[in-house]
């Protein structure tokens, strides 16, 4: 503790002042925050331009816009097929589906499998999409494997996406995204690629609901999962134990 500090904190008790911590206020930049401690979903709009380094290559976040109407609630659009980042990059949706996420609930990380085609090295395939000709959407199979677009009408959600990828680097993406329920700038909607691994977690102090469109219909064997214990709502270990023991008797 320097002297100013020594000075500002001597009406403590020398074992306080000893214990003594204080908070850093600074913020680290975006592009550090975004794969560290998190940001706003608003701010990854706003500050796009400077994210190229540690953008997750094929991941898109659009703004949404919340009507507020008085005396009755709100009204908000989800997307439009005919223009916006769908139209823009040529997915349409063949399933959409609901989820509601308990408050303080959790589920990932999930992850579906990229479509390699025959005779392409995996690694090789991912460098012709996203990074030599990343605006060139027409290459993207988007029939032969699963994207997911998601929104959110309800709650807060904390959203984590890894890179997992052959050949990509591992990049990390972790923000916030506001359901319609609360509007403002982080009303923002997700495209997650095929080999991103993606988690969820209801932060809010509601429940979260989400509407989510996927490129392809239902596979179950292309759901995959890593690091998803949190999803298993594990019994007490007193009521574990215990019904052990009446197993070992019986």
């Amino acid at each position: 503790m320097d002297a100013a500090s020594e000075n500002r904190w001597k009406g403590l008790k020398p074992t306080a002042r000893e214990r003594l911590e204080t908070r850093d206020y600074s913020k680290d930049t975006l592009a550090v925050r975004l794969g560290t401690s998190g940001v706003n979903g608003g701010e990854l709009i706003s500050g796009r331009t400077g994210l190229d380094e540690v953008w997750i290559p094929g991941v898109e976040i659009f703004q949404r816009r919340v009507f507020q109407q008085k005396a009755r609630g709100y009204f908000s659009e989800l997307t439009r097929l005919n223009e916006g980042v769908l139209h823009d990059i040529g997915i349409q949706p063949k399933q959409w589906a609901s989820a509601l996420m308990h408050r303080d609930s959790a589920k990932g990380f999930h992850i579906h499998p990229p479509f390699i085609p025959d005779g392409v090295e995996p690694a090789d395939w991912f460098r012709k999409l996203f990074v030599e000709s990343p605006k060139d959407y027409s290459q993207r199979l988007y029939d032969k494997e699963q994207w997911d677009v998601m929104f959110f009408l309800t709650g807060m959600c904390e959203m984590l996406l890894t890179d997992e990828r052959a050949g990509m680097p591992r990049r990390i993406m972790r923000f916030i995204i506001a359901g319609d329920s609360r509007p403002g700038p982080d009303n923002v909607s997700v495209v997650i690629p095929p080999g991103v691994g993606h988690a969820l977690r209801s932060i809010g102090n509601e429940d979260l609901i989400m509407a989510y469109g996927t490129s392809t219909s239902f596979n179950p064997d292309w759901e995959g999962r890593i690091a998803s214990g949190v999803e298993s709502a594990p019994l007490p270990a007193e009521w574990s134990a215990y019904l052990s023991d009446g197993a070992e008797q019986a």
